[in-house]
């Protein structure tokens, strides 16, 4: 008997020491510790919100309809242009609703911020910004939409609900065309929409792709 004691003294002794030994892990708090991001945006602000001026918008975007993208720029903010996933505020070029109507047939040349990479400056008119960092595939048919919701992601820090915070972010992405390079040639289009007295406008155009 004195001996079965001893073992199971033995035995609750080396259970002890061997829990004292492990570190407890807690996870954070996200609500204190992350960041705002896209996907933590009110999710009631859906696609029924949107999915019209949405639709339009990419419409004219293929069409080249700069008319009917001035009725849908934000009277107050204007529009402005982020070639890639980052919104540089402080870069970023931005036009009011009428400065957009004329924008195909104005041969200035803008700089847009700077190419990926070797950060020389996208030196361009709006025509030539166009067929590289707005419509440079057919978004009108991508093959997933997605509102409020990062579809495409790179090596680019994605800041666009950090900049526009009380917005829906219709999105229209491909995730590649080219099996040879698993994905990395994706391409999405976000188009920022806030609400102004009751209606939504364009307040942002997003190009974005893989950059290194």
């Amino acid at each position: 008997m004195k001996s079965t004691r001893i073992t199971i003294l033995l035995i609750l002794m080396t259970m002890l020491f061997s829990s004292c030994g492990q570190v407890q892990i807690k996870a954070p708090d996200t609500q204190l510790t992350e960041k705002p991001n896209i996907e933590n945006k009110d999710h009631g602000q859906n696609d029924n919100d949107i999915n019209d001026e949405a639709r339009v918008a990419i419409n004219a975007l293929k069409d080249k309809d700069m008319e009917e993208i001035s009725e849908l720029v934000h009277p107050k903010k204007g529009v402005r242009f982020s070639p890639y996933g980052y919104v540089d505020v402080e870069n970023d070029l931005v036009f009011t609703a009428s400065d957009v109507k004329g924008l195909f047939s104005d041969s200035t040349i803008y700089v847009w911020g700077s190419y990926d990479g070797i950060g020389n400056p996208i030196e361009l008119t709006f025509e030539d910004y166009y067929k590289k960092f707005i419509y440079d595939v057919d978004f009108a048919n991508a093959e997933q939409i997605g509102y409020n919701e990062i579809l495409g992601r790179g090596n680019t820090l994605e800041n666009s609900a950090e900049v526009y915070t009380d917005s829906i972010v219709v999105e229209y992405h491909f995730s590649g065309f080219e099996p040879q390079y698993e994905g990395m040639d994706w391409r999405s289009l976000r188009i920022v929409f806030e609400k102004d007295k009751g209606t939504w406008y364009i307040v942002g155009i997003i190009h974005d792709q893989w950059t290194i």
